[in-house]
């Protein structure tokens, strides 16, 4: 029988899922789970899964990191992701960290007990070509990331001061006033900011802010 780990927060999608999966006469659904958290505990016992459906999007965090949990916790236990999103990039940041396969949700029934027969039987449900080809994605994200945090640690504490509160929703009235600075000041800031970022927005601005974690929004 193939153990089969079920991982997504929408039960519409993973419970019919389930069911279907059990009338199958070499598979059998050993857990559930709707979060990043109940996966992990689900994935403890080693040689309990041997394969693990996971969507990406967790309301507690990415599937992304269950992935890279495995290969530690369960490393005999195979990852097929099934997921909404269609941006390649993320799928190569799957592939990249150990995911064995990679189907949008728009795939048939027929489709995903396909995939999970053949990787379980050891083929590749991707061409190498295909794998290259994501890996390039995942590389040139990394190379992203990397260039957005050198310009986020070229901020002055002042520049910073005002990237949080502009994340906080302040207007440039209150930005000033909370840092006992003009207005003219504050303007400068930004666009300073705008600067070593990159970027042509305010809104730009915020959104690497918040992706890289440099400021919290309240």
């Amino acid at each position: 029988m193939i153990r089969i780990l079920l991982v997504d927060d929408h039960a519409l999608f993973r419970q019919p899922l389930a069911f279907m999966l059990e009338r199958e006469p070499d598979m059998t659904v050993t857990g559930q789970a709707g979060t990043l958290a109940e996966a992990r505990q689900a994935i403890q016992g080693a040689g309990s899964v041997d394969i693990a459906v996971v969507d990406l999007g967790l309301p507690d965090g990415d599937g992304v990191e269950l992935i890279r949990d495995m290969r530690v916790l369960n490393p005999h236990a195979l990852v097929l992701v099934v997921t909404a999103q269609a941006d390649r990039r993320r799928w190569a940041e799957a592939i990249e960290a150990g995911a064995a396969g990679v189907l949008h949700k728009s795939a048939s029934l027929d489709q995903i007990i396909d995939a999970i027969r053949r990787l379980y039987a050891g083929e590749h449900l991707l061409s190498p070509g295909e794998v290259l080809e994501l890996l390039r994605l995942a590389g040139e994200r990394r190379a992203r990331d990397l260039e957005a945090r050198t310009a986020l640690a070229r901020l002055t504490p002042r520049e910073r001061d005002v990237l949080q509160a502009l994340a906080e929703g302040l207007s440039d009235k209150e930005i000033a006033q909370r840092l006992q600075i003009s207005v003219e000041t504050v303007r400068t800031h930004m666009v300073n900011i705008l600067g070593k970022l990159g970027v042509g927005s305010r809104l730009q601005a915020l959104i690497v802010a918040l992706r890289h974690g440099f400021v919290t929004i309240t």
